[in-house]
């Protein structure tokens, strides 16, 4: 396993697909030739963005460092819009490198960031795990408002739903988050209470 994901082998398809479209690619590593390549293809390319080495093995099983996305993520940005993401507990649950990538990112900087919480999907080895606490995800989150007070923060579709989702939204609306995908009724509610001016968009929260 090499830690890319093969979206050139379907170059031809997604020129077409680009003629009518606005594409997000979920690139994986790649090289800079590659990059050049899909540069013309791309509005954005929302990148995984890890940053520690016994993530990437226990989680991606491919035997690629830190170093190796930290060095693709400053390559893409010369040649591509790119938005980081960065899933909560992606090691099975736990916090284990959010923190050293909101450090690496703060350095570098980021058009935007984008956080994810980890749910735990059957068929994997992490089908039995319960998601990081709400709080520990909501310290995150406010460590990275911090440290970047530039950058927005969005937070992405991929998170538990539920009360788990009801909580980190409010949560998320009290830190001023940027952008909540398909937010909890109670977010919306709070948003509204607290004065905010909502804006609805039908499209990934990548898109500029």
């Amino acid at each position: 396993m090499t830690g890319k994901v093969p979206v050139l082998a379907y170059k031809h398809e997604l020129q077409a697909l680009a003629r009518d479209f606005r594409l997000n690619f979920h690139v994986g590593l790649m090289d800079e030739d590659e990059a050049r390549e899909i540069s013309p293809l791309v509005s954005v390319v929302s990148f995984d963005f890890v940053a520690e080495d016994e993530t990437i093995r226990e989680v991606y099983g491919v035997r690629r460092t830190a170093g190796d996305y930290l060095a693709t993520y400053e390559m893409l940005r010369k040649h591509v819009r790119v938005i980081p993401h960065i899933c909560i507990g992606l090691r099975g649950g736990k916090i284990s490198g959010e923190y050293a990538a909101i450090d690496a990112l703060s350095e570098i900087g980021a058009e935007a960031i984008v956080f994810l919480v980890l749910i735990p999907t059957r068929g994997t080895r992490y089908s039995g795990i319960d998601p990081p606490p709400v709080g520990e995800v909501v310290k995150v989150i406010q460590y990275a408002r911090e440290a970047m007070s530039t950058s927005p923060i969005y937070i992405g579709c991929m998170r538990p739903r539920g009360e788990y989702r009801a909580r980190l939204d409010q949560d998320a609306v009290e830190l001023g988050v940027d952008r909540i995908v398909a937010p909890a009724r109670e977010a919306v509610v709070l948003a509204r209470e607290r004065g905010l001016n909502i804006t609805w968009r039908e499209e990934c929260c990548a898109f500029a």
